[in-house]
């Protein structure tokens, strides 16, 4: 296939998540705002659950229906009812109905579901040694909305004020704007569609239109540490602003150290999939183990000290990307032609429930052992990734 295809798939699937970037970012924050002033503090954290479990609830029938339809219209489709979470939760604030608005968080979630898609649909005509770069740069392309996204606040708040709408619902207004700009792309720019493209050639070792799994235990393998690498990072990255702030922080400091968490989960991808690609996927997948335990450790060791958590917190999103763009490659090398596809709509099902899963615990764990024990526990799941990784490396045969 041409190589400028390729590019002009990539370089759409990068714009479309820079929209679904800046309508996440501009959101999410927010949501957490207004879930407190609706229900109070015990349920403040509706927006980032409600939104996780969305992304989870989606994923597999997003797969489905790019399965029957396309890339082009299941990616449009997870787009518009993002959109639709965003005006829902507009007028959920209005009405003061706190079950509209768990709801509206639930269909941004489905944004979220678009972003994981997003990143597989970028390795669907790829070359293999290619696979993992093309794929990181759709990941590393959320790094735009997701840092640019909450600086539009105090312009949604403007437009918030000269529609005479609902306090910190400007945002949203944004987001849908956004969000349905996305529709627009992905339906007019993602042409020719790539999974279309990819059943009209020869897949690897098998024919386009069944695909085989090659390598169960890799597979299984790969999955874990994608989920596992996701709930560490969800467990504490959710749990760092209660504990700041509980300990005197600013929230000037918990912005700064969330926004630099949130540079290291995207920034480097497209470094991590360029080393994936030469190095292979599970050197990389250790590598980012060995960023999550060095997060674990200097929490640990250092949880009072609010440099050293804002250092855990950069370690903490480089080891997330390093292992998720690594282990979302090897999903991709292991599955061919039609599998792929429900295999890559599990992937993302499992790592969105394993992360609302570690959310949810997050909370209890903390009050229970603090967050220096939050640390130690989660690295419980760092360890067993490595020791798994030792046992595929060595009896597994991996596709080149």
């Amino acid at each position: 296939m041409s190589t400028t295809v390729q590019s002009r798939i990539v370089g759409t699937l990068v714009a479309g998540q820079i929209l679904q970037g800046l309508g996440q970012g501009a959101t999410l924050a927010m949501g957490a705002v207004i879930a407190n002033e609706m229900a109070g503090p015990s349920f403040s954290g509706a927006a980032a659950t409600g939104s996780t479990l969305g992304a989870a609830a989606a994923s597999i029938p997003l797969a489905r229906f790019a399965r029957r339809m396309g890339r082009r219209p299941a990616l449009a489709l997870g787009a518009g009812l993002s959109g639709i979470g965003s005006v829902l939760t507009v007028v959920a604030t209005g009405m003061q109905v706190f079950p509209l608005l768990v709801l509206g968080f639930a269909l941004l979630g489905v944004g979220t579901a678009v972003g994981l898609q997003a990143r597989f649909a970028a390795t669907d005509n790829a070359e293999p040694e290619r696979r993992g770069r093309d794929l990181s740069l759709v990941v590393w392309s959320t790094t735009i909305g997701a840092v640019a996204g909450p600086n539009l606040f105090g312009p949604g708040e403007s437009i918030q004020v000269v529609l005479g709408l609902p306090q910190h619902t400007g945002s949203f207004l944004i987001a849908i704007a956004a969000q349905f700009l996305a529709v627009l792309l992905y339906l007019v720019a993602l042409r020719p569609d790539p999974l279309e493209l990819a059943r009209g050639r020869v897949v690897e070792l098998a024919p386009a239109d069944e695909g085989i799994v090659r390598g169960r235990t890799a597979l299984v393998f790969a999955i874990a540490a994608i989920a596992a690498s996701h709930a560490v990072m969800v467990s504490i990255m959710s749990m760092t602003p209660v504990h700041l702030t509980t300990h005197g922080a600013s929230l000037t400091v918990v912005g700064f150290t969330i926004s630099l968490h949130v540079a290291g989960m995207f920034a480097l991808s497209p470094l991590f999939g360029w080393l994936s690609d030469r190095w292979g996927r599970i050197p990389l997948i250790l590598l980012g183990q060995l960023l999550l335990g060095l997060a674990v450790l200097t929490i640990g060791f250092g949880a009072e000290n609010e440099l050293a958590v804002v250092v855990a917190l950069i370690l903490l999103g480089l080891g997330w990307s390093s292992a998720t763009v690594a282990g979302s490659a090897l999903v991709s090398d292991l599955v061919t032609g039609e599998a792929r596809l429900k295999v890559q709509g599990r992937t993302d099902t499992i790592m969105s429930l394993a992360g609302a899963t570690g959310g949810a615990l997050a909370g209890p764990v903390l009050a229970l052992v603090g967050y220096s024990g939050l640390a130690w526990g989660a690295g419980v799941l760092v360890v067993a990734v490595v020791v798994a990784a030792s046992v595929v490396g060595r009896r597994v045969a991996l596709p080149s």
